[in-house]
């Protein structure tokens, strides 16, 4: 008996490492994105890109009318690359909520934005990752942006 609770022990906590494992995969790609958006280094970014990434933004505008905008993702990457140095940009990620299922992913991260010491906005980001071999690769990048409602 004690060796039927012992495999059973084991099998569940083998299982639950696995999933862990996988996350921790998932949490260590959004991280070096933010890593290369931080150091201004666009080889990072790219290194857990897909080569046919989709970004897009939500946000209420002034006049309260919801947008939605599609970027094309070399307007991040230039505009990172292009950054002055007296610019500091620093995205603060204040929580992972992370879902695997096979080769697919979403990691979900509510943020602060701060420009040069100074909040700017908050949001949530929503990314969708493949794993391409060993690599979770973004395929896709959703933020919302907002000044208020944010819990500074």
């Amino acid at each position: 008996m004690a060796r039927i609770i012992f495999y059973i022990a084991l099998l569940i906590t083998s299982t639950s490492i696995g999933q862990t494992h996988e996350d921790t995969l998932v949490k260590a790609s959004v991280d070096t994105f933010f890593e290369g958006f931080h150091k201004g280094d666009t080889a990072l970014m790219k290194s857990v890109m897909a080569d046919k990434i989709l970004m897009q933004t939500a946000y209420r505008n002034k006049e309260g009318k919801d947008i939605l905008v599609t970027d094309n993702p070399n307007k991040l990457i230039n505009a990172i690359a292009d950054r002055p140095d007296d610019q500091k940009w620093d995205e603060r990620l204040l929580d992972y909520s992370i879902q695997v299922d096979g080769n697919m992913a979403n990691a979900w991260t509510p943020y602060e934005f701060w420009f040069n010491g100074e909040f700017s906005h908050c949001g949530v980001n929503s990314f969708q990752l493949f794993k391409n071999g060993n690599t979770w690769e973004i395929i896709y990048l959703i933020d919302t942006r907002r000044r208020s409602t944010c819990n500074q």
